[in-house]
């Protein structure tokens, strides 16, 4: 995982903090590849949430997240129980590294 240690620190408090506690993030794409270079921080955030309340709190989620580890290019895949699952989610929940 090419990510620093305050880095997931912050990911994982800002997840629990806008979606909730029983709310998990794991990265994908190339950062959860060692051996890669560069690239953006692709997240799964898999929670409870109805998808509409779950799409409001994104914005806020990466708002808040830029400010705490700086202006990097972060995209964000949301996982909930209406998700209409298509091909990112399936790479995501089996290719994702989860962040404590």
């Amino acid at each position: 995982m090419r990510l620093t240690e305050f880095q997931q620190k912050e990911i994982a408090r800002t997840t629990a903090e806008v979606f909730g506690e029983s709310a998990s993030v794991s990265l994908f794409g190339s950062r959860a590849d060692d051996s890669a270079r560069g690239g953006d921080i692709d997240l799964l955030i898999t929670t409870d949430l109805d998808a509409e309340t779950a799409r409001r709190r994104k914005i806020r989620f990466l708002v808040v997240l830029k400010r705490r580890i700086g202006d990097r290019r972060i995209d964000v895949v949301l996982h909930s129980p209406e998700t209409v699952e298509r091909e990112i989610h399936r790479i995501a929940l089996t290719e994702g590294v989860p962040i404590p």
